[in-house]
């Protein structure tokens, strides 16, 4: 039997404890707050955004890049057979597109 793993993004809606309890592999979505990049669950708290927010910080978000999908593509594969990526919403970033590009 094959062995499938599941990844997405972490605009999901688990956090990062619910996606470790679930076996589900995060990528980190990149933020970027007056032109320095963060990424969720990894070096920016929540507290830490919503009160760059309420300073009408310039803040937006993007999505992650290539590099950072192919090399968790391959850290995966290491120990998978297949992977099972649920990006967000094509509606609302290009990740969805970009993956299907990368897969090809």
């Amino acid at each position: 039997m094959k062995k499938i793993a599941v990844m997405s993004d972490s605009n999901c809606g688990l956090s990062i404890v619910q996606a470790e309890d679930m076996g589900v592999f995060m990528l980190p979505m990149p933020i970027i707050i007056e032109e320095k990049t963060y990424y969720e669950n990894v070096d920016i708290t929540t507290e830490f955004f919503y009160e760059k927010q309420a300073q009408d910080a310039n803040v937006s978000s993007s999505q992650p890049s290539p590099a950072q999908v192919m090399d968790m593509w391959k850290k995966i594969l290491k120990e998978y057979d297949s992977i099972v990526y649920i990006p967000m919403t094509s509606a609302l970033s290009g990740s969805c597109q970009s993956a299907i590009m990368f897969a090809n």
